[in-house]
C-alpha cells in the first residue's frame, strides 16, 4: 500500500464513517425517547436502538478497515451502499424526498468511489505491475 491512501478510498471511508455516526445517533435517539417517552411497543423500540446502534458501529468499523486500506473492508461497504438504496428510494416514495435524494446520492458516491481504479490498487494491487505503481 502506498504511504497515502488514494482519494476514493479516503471518500468511500468517510462516505461509510457518515452512514455508521448517522445510525449510532439515530440509534441512541431511540432508545433514549423509548426511555423517555412513552412508545407503542417498548421492546421493539429497544430492539431497533439496539439494532442501529450495533449496525452503526459495524459500519463505523468497515470505515476504519478502508481508511487502512485493508482488503475485507470493500465487500461489506458495497453492502451498506446497496441496503441503503432502496431505503432512500421508499422515502423518495413516501414523500419525504429531502431524506431520500440525499440518501441516493450517498450511495451513489460511495458506490464510485468504492469501485473506482484507485481505490481496487489500494486494496488489492490489481492489474498494476511495480514499476507502474504510483509514488
Amino acid at each position: 500500500m502506498p504511504n497515502r491512501p488514494p482519494f476514493t478510498l479516503l471518500l468511500a471511508a468517510a462516505l461509510e464513517a457518515l452512514l455508521g455516526l448517522v445510525a449510532v445517533a439515530g440509534g441512541l435517539y431511540t432508545a433514549v425517547e423509548t426511555v423517555v417517552g412513552d412508545p407503542l411497543n417498548t421492546t421493539t423500540a429497544l430492539a431497533v436502538a439496539v439494532l442501529a446502534v450495533g449496525g452503526g458501529a459495524l459500519m463505523l468499523k468497515v470505515a476504519h478497515g478502508l481508511y487502512r486500506a485493508q482488503s475485507w473492508s470493500r465487500s461489506p461497504a458495497v453492502l451498506t451502499q446497496l441496503f441503503l438504496l432502496p431505503v432512500a428510494v421508499s422515502l423518495v416514495q413516501s414523500d419525504q424526498p429531502q431524506l431520500g435524494y440525499p440518501l441516493v446520492a450517498l450511495a451513489v458516491c460511495a458506490l464510485v468511489a468504492l469501485f473506482a481504479r484507485p481505490t481496487g490498487l489500494a486494496l488489492y494491487g490489481m492489474g498494476e505491475d511495480e514499476e507502474e505503481r504510483p509514488e
